[in-house]
């Protein structure tokens, strides 16, 4: 299979159409009922989004997206466009973006890039530098589903997560070192966080969760998300050349009452603030794109937290965005990525 047979299909999470109530409520129910999001029994699951979950949560979350949304959309899907079209201008590769949940979605562009004559190999370039059952795997599944649902003849070869890729933690180090020239007191290291229980599910040896886990060599690693944001992390302090002591790692955007990863950040910067840290440099590996859960949840609420409880000053960095290196990395990551070297090989499985 030649490189100039393949095309690029870039995925991220997605966002709802707009930031009323009843759109933020169809891209929740999409989202929520996803097995993958809330690993629940069907019914139970229904049980849960609809009557506890839905009632209730368009609402707050409208009125979230209210406060980042641009004049011309979600900033998920604009910047993430922008930076499609930057990928773009460096490959002669087509590229298309899709969103898991929401427009355009994987099926309508998987379908566009497999109409192209020209077009025998995708590669999915999933925009998560961590894997995750919530954010990889389910990508990797619904393109699977559309392939067998559709009969396509086309091959996907899936990227593998790049949360220690050297190209990735020199554009982390890139983005944080102008803000290490001036006054700052502490580094946090703010990522999504996931339940325990997924932790678990992608991990069948029993590994993961077990005391310095992290530290100890393990093929489960390939599948852990803590292990691998801790890896990030590790790489970025050292890159930099931050201090012992000057920076922590926390996780963010909990949902529901079961046991997820800790420290949480809300309280982690509460703690910091205790500490006489007044001064909070904020960076979120975990999202390679600006949205509501850095522009919103960290940009106002934890800024609100961190500042209630006596810090002075939080500064949120942005994320690698469209930052054109950055899209030219991932061109070349597509170009020259080998069947033998992705994480996985996709192809419509016979009946």
């Amino acid at each position: 299979m030649t490189v100039s047979s393949r095309a690029i299909l870039m995925v991220n999470l997605g966002t709802p159409d707009s930031a009323d109530v009843a759109a933020v409520r169809r891209y929740l129910n999409e989202f929520l009922m996803d097995p993958c999001v809330i690993d629940l029994p069907w019914p139970l699951r229904r049980l849960l989004v609809g009557a506890f979950i839905l009632p209730f949560r368009p609402r707050r979350s409208a009125a979230a997206y209210r406060t980042v949304w641009l004049p011309e959309g979600s900033p998920l899907k604009v910047i993430s466009q922008r930076l499609a079209e930057r990928v773009q201008a460096h490959t002669a590769l087509p590229v298309a973006l899709a969103m898991r949940y929401g427009q355009p979605s994987i099926e309508q562009k998987l379908l566009e890039l497999a109409a192209q004559p020209a077009v025998r190999e995708i590669v999915l370039l999933p925009q998560y530098p961590h894997y995750a059952m919530s954010s990889v795997k389910t990508c990797v599944d619904k393109t699977q589903s559309l392939l067998d649902r559709h009969k396509l003849s086309v091959k996907v070869l899936v990227h593998p997560v790049f949360y220690r890729h050297p190209a990735y933690i020199r554009h982390l180090v890139a983005r944080l070192k102008p803000h290490l020239l001036g006054q700052w007191d502490h580094l946090l290291f703010s990522y999504h966080g996931v339940p325990l229980r997924h932790i678990r599910r992608d991990d069948p040896s029993g590994h993961c969760l077990t005391p310095d886990c992290c530290n100890r060599a393990s093929q489960a690693h390939a599948r852990c998300y803590r292990h691998q944001v801790h890896a990030t992390t590790d790489a970025v302090v050292k890159e930099a050349g931050i201090a012992d002591g000057r920076w922590s790692l926390s996780f963010q955007s909990r949902l529901g009452k079961d046991k997820w990863l800790t420290p949480s950040t809300e309280q982690t910067v509460k703690d910091l603030a205790a500490r006489g840290i007044r001064r909070l440099l904020v960076i979120c590996p975990g999202f390679t794109v600006d949205c509501l859960e850095t522009l919103e949840e960290i940009g106002h609420g934890v800024r609100e937290t961190f500042m209630a409880h006596g810090g002075e000053h939080l500064v949120l960095l942005p994320c690698l965005n469209d930052d054109p290196q950055w899209a030219a990395t991932m061109a070349e990551w597509a170009e020259s990525l080998h069947e033998k070297s992705a994480d996985c090989v996709l192809a419509c499985r016979p009946d």
